[in-house]
């Protein structure tokens, strides 16, 4: 029975992990999914503005 013991928590978290697996990629796209990428796009045009810089003299 100790083999059963071992292989519980292993077992356990391998299900658990796959269960995320399933939620993340089934909650990809969907309604919100124009929001979050206006979000993105949004986030890297700021980042890539603050690394650009000012004016044409620089």
């Amino acid at each position: 029975m100790d083999y059963v013991s071992a292989l519980v928590p292993p077992v356990v978290m391998a299900g658990f992990f796959i269960a995320l697996i399933v939620v993340i990629v089934k909650t990809q796209g969907g309604p919100n999914k124009a929001k979050e990428d206006a979000a993105v796009d949004a986030a890297l045009a700021r980042a890539e503005a603050a690394r650009q810089p000012d004016g044409p003299d620089a």
